[in-house]
Parts: C-alpha cells; structure tokens; sequence
C-alpha cells in the first residue's frame, strides 16, 4: 500500500573512456564535471546510487549536495526550507525507503499504510480539524484540550517549520477506555523529514502525547482529518483541499481518499452506518518544551 520509489531506466556499462583516448584539442571532455552534475540531477534515488558505484569519479558527482537537494525537492515537490540539518541524500533516503512511522515503534499495532505526500509548513501554528468545511472554522479561546473536545479543531503553536511528509495509517486500537471499540483506526500521520533521522526519536526517547480529543455520539458519512498551516489558510491550493467533491469518493466507495496541497493535508474515508466517531490529537516534541516533530489525528468508531 506504501508508494515505492518509481524505477527508472537501468544504467548499463556506464563507464567513461580512459583518458588516454580523449582528444586533447576536444572542446567536450567526457569527465566534465558540471555536466554530469546536471545529468545526475535528472536521475531518481536508485539510479543515483547505480551511478555512484560506477567508479570513483562517478561516485563523486553522485554524492554532490546539489544532486539529492534537486531530486528530494523535485520528487517530494515542495518549495526549497529555509535550514535542513541533515545532509539531502540522508533526507531522500528517510523520505523514500518506504519506511513509516510504525515501522520504528508500535510495529504490532500496524496493519496498512498509504503515502500521501510531502507539503510546508513556513509558520509555526497549525490548524488540526476533523471537519473539512469552507470556508474554514478557526476555534477561538481555550486551551488546546478544551478547542480540540469542543470544536472538532485546535489551533497548535510551535510547529518545526520545514518539509512535512503525511501518511495514511490503518492501525489496531490501543488499549483505550472505548468498550466498544472493535479493532481498528485511521490515523492521518504527517512528521517533519528529519525525524527518523533523529537518534533520540529511533531510541524512543520521544514520545507523543494526547493534546485533545472529540466525539461524534450520532451517525457521520465519513472519517476526515486535516492539517494546515495557518498562515495560508486562504490559499487557492487550500480550498482545493476543502472542495471535496473533488477528490473524496462516491458514497458507496469505501476506499480512503486523500489529498495534499503546498502546507496542508487531508484524508477521508467514507463509512458504513454506525453510531458516532472518536477523534484523538497526539503530538511528539523533540524532547521537553521542543518543537512539535509529529502528528496524529486518530479516528476510531464508538
């Protein structure tokens, strides 16, 4: 259910003449450097790593900053971050190995996942809701707890700014105090692209914390979440994301459906009759009092 990287062409025998065989009156150098730099920009992860393992020169050139900065960029599509703290081939690696969140903690729990993409956030205070509705209702006073339990939506400061990656996940509840839970959750997870690579993350030293919950006690269509940067609220791309006639599915089409934009994200997933939904808000610092690394909008039927 995880989207693979997409494989390009093989590289076969790419190998450069010896030297002794270039014309030495030539303008072209089969070895010029800034070339290859351009050419190796247009390759995907796989074929970068084929190409590096040519021979050494080619390995150099294959390992440039610029070379994954340009392919992360390009395949994840977002706008270049203002500050990246790890190196831009450890950053694609993290983002297209195909691993997830659950696949570092709680891997009994995991059941499914989707990739739904990569997005921005350039403020640091996010919009979570479970209503998708335009145009889009901002809860005012209160704490986040209270927001959350009210509204259906809370407004959360001190996001780290930068490249988020979201994804759907089907999990099996936690232990919880709902008797009447049956087994299994969505949860919109989106995270910051440098988490994984963080030593005190993969150690489980972070950990999320429940910043607010909210039920639905009657029947409801469907199972949505969303995440949003606030300041760009009132984007043309973000009202894309809350015309959903344009990408939720057919009443009978019970397949999740999402869509990412710019700086937000949302899922829906349309639902048999039941009797009420329950709606949980975690989010993991990076340490004590640290910015917020991760979210999740947890849904589960009562």
């Amino acid at each position: 259910m995880g989207k693979r990287i997409r494989r390009g062409s093989s590289i076969c025998s790419c190998s450069s003449p010896r030297s002794s065989s270039i014309n030495p009156n030539s303008i072209f150098s089969w070895y010029e450097e800034d070339i290859w730099t351009e050419i190796a920009k247009f390759l995907d992860g796989i074929s970068l790593v084929m190409l590096g393992a040519t021979n050494r020169w080619f390995h150099h050139i294959a390992m440039q900053e610029c070379v994954w900065k340009f392919a992360c960029l390009r395949d994840l599509r977002v706008p270049q971050p203002e500050h990246v703290d790890f190196k831009w081939n450890k950053l694609y690696t993290s983002a297209f190995d195909g691993s997830h969140s659950y696949s570092f903690h709680q891997q009994d729990k995991h059941i499914d996942w989707m990739r739904i993409g990569a997005f921005s956030f350039v403020s640091t205070v996010a919009l979570l809701t479970e209503k998708l509705s335009s145009p889009v209702a901002i809860p005012q006073g209160g704490g986040t707890e209270q927001m959350a339990r009210e509204t259906g939506s809370c407004v959360l400061s001190n996001i780290k700014a930068g490249i988020w990656i979201a994804d759907l996940q089907l999990v099996r509840c936690p232990a919880c105090n709902l008797i009447t839970c049956e087994g299994t959750m969505q949860t919109l997870d989106a995270r910051h692209i440098e988490l994984f690579l963080n030593e005190e993350y993969k150690k489980g030293s972070w950990q999320y914390e429940e910043i607010g919950c909210h039920e639905i006690n009657k029947h409801t269509d469907g199972a949505m979440a969303g995440i949003f940067d606030m300041r760009h609220l009132k984007d043309s791309s973000t009202s894309g994301v809350l015309d959903l006639k344009s990408w939720v599915g057919k009443p009978n089409d019970w397949q999740p459906r999402a869509r990412v934009t710019s700086h937000a994200v949302a899922v829906n997933t349309n639902l048999q009759q039941n009797e009420g939904i329950h709606v949980k808000y975690q989010a993991m610092r990076a340490g004590a009092g640290g910015e917020i690394v991760s979210i999740r909008i947890s849904q589960q039927l009562i």
